[in-house]
């Protein structure tokens, strides 16, 4: 039976994945996203800072990395797709994600929301990186189905922008965290992103600092406070 504080992984639906049970109810759903060449592992640091009402769930990502640097990526590597993913590269990841999520709604099988089906139809993801590209993925692709949003170092995916429109992002909360010393995806990229999802209706709280690509302890306690409000 699981406990509150399992973090084994699991293997079930098709997915390798960490989960961290709900402490408190009603309780909330939090999908955790890796950035690329991470694993089910690589996020854990956060459930530290997350608040206890949450069943989070840490999945491993379908794709594997380059074979020199380990682990996984949300997009298939292909010869001629370096650079930021795209949608269309995404899309696949994104759609595996919410079968996910539906999966665990139908067959809780000792995730301790087996009274509260409601948390699974409008959930929170937070993702670093490529993972916080494929976080956007899902907020464009399903707005009905997502709530809160956290983007750590992470970027608009080519693509996403032609799917925005005025209201399509009408209350979804964004966390937006990013150094300003960010080599790998820059800062003012960063800047630009918010600008875009503003226009579509996305409530975007921004925390930076003056670090490179990673998440600064002033954004992580910034980012738990903002999950804390529901």
């Amino acid at each position: 039976m699981p406990t509150v504080n399992d973090s084994t992984p699991v293997e079930k639906f098709g997915w390798t994945f960490r989960y961290r049970l709900a402490k408190k109810k009603p309780s909330r759903v939090l999908l955790l996203l890796h950035g690329w060449t991470g694993d089910e592992r690589s996020m854990w640091q956060f459930t530290r800072n997350l608040p206890m009402d949450y069943l989070i769930i840490a999945p491993r990502a379908p794709y594997p990395a380059l074979a020199d640097k380990g682990g996984y990526s949300w997009r298939e590597i292909k010869p001629g797709t370096w650079g930021s993913p795209t949608l269309a590269e995404l899309e696949f990841s994104a759609d595996k994600l919410l079968s996910l999520v539906d999966a665990l709604a139908r067959n809780d099988a000792g995730f301790g929301l087996d009274s509260d089906k409601r948390a699974f139809v409008g959930f929170d993801t937070i993702g670093f990186s490529q993972g916080g590209a494929l976080a956007l993925t899902l907020a464009v692709l399903y707005p009905k189905r997502v709530n809160n949003i956290g983007v750590l170092s992470g970027f608009v995916p080519p693509g996403v922008d032609a799917l925005l429109r005025p209201a399509l992002l009408d209350g979804m909360r964004f966390f937006w965290a990013h150094g300003t010393k960010d080599e790998m995806i820059p800062f003012q990229r960063g800047v630009d992103a918010i600008k875009i999802l503003k226009n579509a209706g996305a409530d975007i709280h921004l925390c930076q600092a003056e670090i490179g690509h990673k998440v600064s302890k002033n954004c992580r306690d910034a980012l738990k406070d903002f999950l804390r409000e529901k």
